[in-house]
């Protein structure tokens, strides 16, 4: 029996976009949230048969929002309206980024604020569950009136046209729904400027990779303990005595998760009456630093999670009130310098990663352990070149740091003059996200190489297992080998979470 999440507008949670997005989870819908929904759509039916002025029910779009649509042409307005959106270029993004965008986009519909038939809901719902997955490609958001671009790819497949994913094959829209077995929907007054309107890519990319971060953070921090470790770190910077005086939560919770997997270590315990004062920044502030980011992250999560429960389309139609009010509840600021942030906050640790990679491969700064880790250097080389991909990685993040979110070109004949570029940091986001990655495969790979030159000393019990589960993939390099290899093998292994 399938796993179901159900979806009612206003408790989604960052993880649960993982599971309908990766582990492919179904989405229910919730029957309160329907009864909203048509009691909403029907007070939008009413307003459009009085003929009044309505920005984008019943008059065009950005600066044509005072062109007067004529009653027999509404409908026809909203088809146009996604026609003429669908311009991103660029690759597609991937299967788990269109769902999970999907997936917000569902539940924010699901508040009642939106004015689309339940009909529209249920066929985007059907989509996720039987696997038809548009092609949306990746460029083209500015990030307001929100991802629109993006969106309005979504919206045509829904309409039986464009192009989507159906059981690994590309198919036009109308073609794909077919085999799944669902039917394309006739867009109504309201229902292609709500589909289009809000924020639900850049929210949606952003809440799967902060899944995905949280889980890499864990193994980020059992990557720093056990280079810790191979270069003969002290554990006492961990003491929460340290920390205790200056509380941010992540800094402890480093310090005491790094203390917990280097206990009972008979490799520190062969050095601790050493004559060094100090460690390195990048051993000695680990708590310091990835606390910093444990911190971000979890201020990002809850930006997100209101994001991915809030009506961000516009107008908004308030039917209690008999009210339907324009404002700029699309705009992705509040997303966009969120993920602006956790960008630099990952950027920041991969720094901090590469030069732990140098102490362990330098002989100047490993204290006994051969040059670039293997035998007989220069015959040799070893991890040299691992450690200047390391180098070339961290570059390409500080570039992609760059916040995007400080930008604004305006658009709609400056109609819309003030942009976030979410979008943008959303996919930045991700880009740093895979070489933080490659970065800590790397780190894992030379400390696993590293340990073995400490022989017959063990680490401690939880990091000799981590130890053997890579080294059952990675044998210890004797000679030079192609690291290429190594290293994706230990990115398949955090990715499939054996790590």
């Amino acid at each position: 029996m399938s796993k179901k999440i159900v979806l009612n507008g206003n408790d989604l949670k960052v993880e649960d976009l993982w599971k309908i997005s990766r582990e492919n989870w179904n989405v229910f819908l919730d029957k309160s949230a329907i009864k909203r929904v048509e009691k909403t759509r029907k007070f939008i039916e009413e307003f459009v048969k009085s003929d009044t002025a309505v920005y984008g029910v019943t008059t065009g779009f950005g600066k044509l929002s005072n062109k007067k649509i004529d009653l027999e042409d509404i409908d026809e307005l909203q088809v146009n309206l996604v026609r003429s959106h669908a311009s991103g270029v660029g690759n597609p993004l991937s299967v788990e980024e269109v769902r999970s965008a999907m997936a917000v986009r569902t539940n924010v519909l699901l508040k009642g604020f939106s004015g689309v038939r339940p009909v529209v809901i249920e066929t985007l719902a059907e989509m996720l569950n039987r696997g038809v997955v548009p092609f949306i490609p990746e460029k083209g958001s500015v990030g307001a009136s929100g991802d629109l671009a993006p969106s309005a790819h979504l919206a045509l497949v829904l309409m039986g046209e464009g192009k989507a994913f159906y059981k690994g094959k590309l198919l036009d829209g109308e073609t794909a729904l077919k085999e799944a077995g669902i039917k394309p929907v006739k867009l109504k007054a309201k229902e292609g400027l709500a589909l289009l309107n809000g924020t639900q890519f850049m929210a949606g990319i952003g809440g799967f990779y902060l899944s995905e971060i949280s889980n890499l953070f864990r193994v980020a921090m059992i990557a720093a303990s056990l280079s810790n470790d191979v270069l003969l770190g002290t554990d006492r910077h961990f003491d929460k005595k340290i920390h205790g005086v200056r509380p941010h939560r992540g800094q402890s919770v480093v310090a005491a998760t790094m203390l917990k997997f280097l206990s009972g270590s008979e490799l520190r315990k062969s050095h601790i009456d050493c004559d060094r004062v100090q460690d390195a920044y990048s051993l000695r502030c680990v708590p310091q630093v990835y606390g910093a980011v444990f911190d971000t992250k979890e201020y990002v999560k809850s930006v997100l999670e209101i994001e991915i429960n809030s009506a961000t389309d516009n107008p908004l139609i308030f039917p209690d009130e008999r009210e339907i009010i324009s404002g700029g509840n699309f705009h992705g600021e509040p997303v966009a310098f969120a993920l602006d942030f956790m960008a630099i906050a990952l950027s920041g640790m991969g720094a901090m990663i590469e030069r732990r990679i140098e102490r362990m491969v330098n002989p100047d700064l490993s204290e006994g352990l051969p040059p670039f880790l293997v035998k007989n250097p220069g015959l040799n080389s070893g991890f040299m070149i691992a450690h200047v991909t390391a180098a070339s990685l961290v570059n390409q993040n500080k570039i992609y740091s760059h916040p995007s979110s400080v930008d604004s070109i305006p658009t709609s004949a400056n109609k819309e003059d003030h942009l976030s570029m979410g979008m943008n940091g959303a996919l930045k986001l991700r880009e740093i996200f895979k070489n933080l990655k490659f970065l800590i495969a790397i780190e894992l790979l030379t400390a696993c190489q590293a340990l073995d030159f400490r022989r017959p000393y063990r680490t401690s019990n939880f990091l000799e297992n981590i130890y053997k589960i890579i080294r059952n993939k990675v044998p210890f390099m004797e000679r030079d080998r192609n690291i290429s290899e190594d290293i994706i093998k230990i990115v398949k292994m955090i990715d499939e979470r054996e790590i």
